[in-house]
């Protein structure tokens, strides 16, 4: 990760008391009232009295006041290397520090993308209780999602985030060369110490899975075998699971005129991820079926490309950036609409790379599973394996 240029900031943090009102008792009860609906999608507000409650209203309250921050003082001009290097770090008088990495370049993308950011730190700041996700993965992160649902949150190794930090401009320059891509969008880096313990860092991203209410069915893909099952959630089971590769097995993503767009998507996706040299992504899917009304190309779809990436000008055209109809609907990017059904599309995870530790993994799983197919694999047979998976099952 780049030293921070002109050095890092240490500011007394604002309290979000100045401009944030205590949810009313109406508002308390619609929380109560999902609290249900949200234990059936995994998601469940967190104990007061575990250690995660107290680390998510640290972070709600580091993230207002950081976000103020942006508020108060946009970027202006054309972004500069300090964008992307710029350390921030406010401390809070409730005994804490938040860090921002690269504000500046996460204010413009954010900007870019339409997202308010008064919107914005509403949503991750002390307005409602952030809900943890119960998620299958193998990793020891932990997942969290706004009170909205609208933005993820999971915590990250360090060498993680200098990885995302150092692909950023990549990141940003690829979004702008293909505004529709189906990357997940990361909307924020930061670094959370409590007293003089240990930093831990988290990134924000837009839910791919948004807006969650009819979605019925949801998937994991990284297009092999090995550790790719989750057992389904018992019958009458209220919980539902991200269920993996071999679940999938037997089904098809039916996008009728829409299938040579997300082929064409995948392959320059998954080929700027090859060139970071990254691999160990996922591709995650929702299903939700179309109301009668919603079918067809009709009223329900618009082309709303300049709203999509407001302010970015690109030399190359529409066909060559891959453009499409987007959905008049939140969370347009990642929403892709078949006949009968509705998909929720994004790449996520995208901060492994094939280094030394990962080439001894693939050394390793080829020994221990010869002749299966694993996710330690190269970035570029990752890639082409993905692209072969989704071409593969859908029509």
């Amino acid at each position: 990760m780049a030293g921070p240029s002109p050095g890092p900031r240490k500011i007394l943090a604002p309290s979000p008391e100045a401009g944030h009102r205590t949810a009313t008792s109406s508002r308390r009860g619609f929380l109560w009232r999902l609290r249900d609906k949200q234990c059936r999608l995994g998601l469940f507000e967190i104990d007061p009295g575990h250690e995660l409650h107290r680390l998510t209203c640290m972070m709600q309250a580091g993230l207002w006041a950081a976000t103020q921050v942006s508020i108060d003082h946009p970027p202006t001009g054309s972004p500069t290397q300090e964008d992307f290097s710029e350390v921030m770090t406010q401390v809070h008088e409730e005994g804490f520090e938040l860090g921002t990495l690269a504000g500046p370049a996460f204010a413009r993308l954010r900007r870019s993308l339409g997202l308010v950011e008064e919107d914005y730190q509403a949503a991750l700041g002390p307005g409602g209780p952030y809900l943890q996700f119960l998620s299958t993965s193998k990793s020891k992160a932990s997942f969290f999602l706004s009170h909205d649902q609208r933005f993820f949150l999971k915590t990250q190794q360090r060498q993680e985030v200098q990885v995302l930090l150092a692909h950023l401009p990549r990141y940003v320059q690829h979004l702008e060369r293909h505004p529709h891509s189906l990357l997940a969008r990361l909307l924020g880096v930061h670094s959370l110490r409590v007293a003089q313990g240990k930093k831990k860092y988290f990134i924000i991203m837009q839910s791919v899975f948004y807006p969650t209410g009819r979605i019925s069915e949801r998937y994991d893909i990284k297009g092999c075998e090995v550790s790719r099952w989750v057992e389904p959630a018992p019958e009458g089971s209220p919980l539902v699971l991200v269920l993996k590769d071999l679940n999938f097995q037997g089904k098809t993503i039916n996008l009728g005129s829409q299938r040579s767009w997300l082929l064409r998507q995948i392959e320059l996706d998954t080929t700027f991820l090859r060139e970071l040299n990254v691999l160990d992504y996922s591709l995650l899917m929702a299903f939700q079926r179309l109301h009668d009304d919603e079918r067809g190309q009709g009223s329900s779809l618009i082309f709303c490309t300049a709203r999509s990436m407001h302010g970015v000008q690109s030399p190359e055209d529409p066909g060559a950036q891959n453009r499409r109809l987007l959905p008049d609907s939140p969370n347009a990017l990642h929403i892709l609409d078949g006949p009968e059904q509705r998909y929720f599309l994004g790449l996520v995870d995208l901060s492994t790379v094939y280094g030394l530790r990962k080439r001894l993994e693939h050394l390793w799983k080829t020994l221990r599973y010869p002749g299966r197919s694993f996710s330690t694999v190269s970035p570029a047979c990752y890639a082409r394996r993905l692209c072969q998976w989704v071409e593969t099952h859908t029509e």
